[in-house]
């Protein structure tokens, strides 16, 4: 009997605490409805953006890489980018005839309800109807080794990330396969330090050569695991082109890095030339004691993308 009593007045106690609910009030914001349709729509309109319009940062560095040109051929090729760019944005026709694997970054707010669908599947859906309507190449295999095209463009390759708040940001970028079959990932041992670091970029560029198509941007993806260094480097050339790292060291890492790159003598479409990046962007994360992943990936001279916020 005692025992009952005990319990009881724990009981109670219990549900003073929580103010006498039994389902304490959520303490977020309520929840919002996006439509299913609207991330269609805006991954369509995003593929075919991306396809066609380079961004201003790019056309900008694109002209001052034009203006500080030594080699003659090199100023000749820099121009020529620059007015297929501005045909391209003009007509709306593809900058590029390899129109990528749509490679699509997806930062969620936690507050966001999907109403009348499935996040991937409007995706996958914004992509096949993007690459219909805009008449892009559709490039992907269904299968690495048996390769029977999949003829939508489709599936697209995902990054979620969980954010606080009420918004969906949609970044979609096309990743043509002449770049990105130039990139590299090495497990470094922590004891090579930023030596082996550099070694590992200066050494990816130069064996890439022209095939990446430069002048290139130059993604750098510095700790974590082998996935996550890997990840970062392709999330490192989505940061603008004349944007600073935001740690003075890192900033002057990468500066340091594009002229090493740019003394390689590559230059435009590997015809020589001191224009052979644009940028390196270098971002970094937490690692293991006995650990320094070193991950590169190379974006072409267009580096294409497009983001949204829904």
């Amino acid at each position: 009997m005692s025992k009952v009593i005990i319990l009881g007045v724990i009981g109670a106690d219990v549900q003073g605490c929580r103010g006498h609910q039994r389902n304490p009030p959520r303490s977020q914001g309520m929840m919002r409805d996006l439509d299913y349709r609207e991330i269609v729509q805006a991954v369509s309109e995003m593929c075919q953006e991306a396809n066609c319009l380079i961004s201003p940062d790019i056309r900008r560095a694109l002209a001052q890489a034009e203006a500080g040109e030594s080699s003659p051929l090199g100023r000749r090729v820099l121009a020529t980018l620059l007015e297929n760019a501005r045909v391209a944005g003009t007509e709306m026709i593809p900058l590029c005839q390899d129109t990528g694997l749509a490679v699509v970054f997806a930062e969620l707010g936690q507050e966001v309800h999907i109403k009348g669908g499935d996040l991937e599947e409007a995706i996958n859906a914004g992509v096949a109807r993007g690459y219909e309507e805009g008449f892009l190449r559709k490039s992907v295999v269904g299968d690495p080794i048996r390769r029977v095209n999949t003829g939508d463009n489709c599936p697209a390759v995902i990054h979620y990330r969980i954010v606080p708040g009420d918004r969906l940001k949609l970044t979609v970028a096309p990743k043509g396969f002449g770049s990105e079959n130039m990139s590299a990932l090495a497990l470094l041992k922590p004891s090579q330090g930023l030596d082996g670091v550099r070694a590992v970029i200066i050494d990816t560029v130069r064996k890439a050569g022209p095939n990446p198509c430069p002048p290139v941007i130059v993604g750098v993806g510095l700790g974590g695991t082998m996935e996550k260094a890997a990840l970062m480097a392709k999330e490192a050339l989505l940061r603008p082109v004349g944007s600073g790292h935001p740690d003075p060291f890192w900033r002057q890492v990468e500066e340091e890095l594009l002229k090493e790159v740019n003394a390689l003598d590559i230059g435009p479409a590997g015809f020589g030339g001191r224009s052979t990046a644009l940028a390196v962007h270098v971002k970094t994360y937490a690692t293991h004691i006995a650990g320094l992943p070193v991950a590169v990936n190379i974006g072409c001279h267009v580096t294409r993308h497009a983001e949204r916020e829904l």
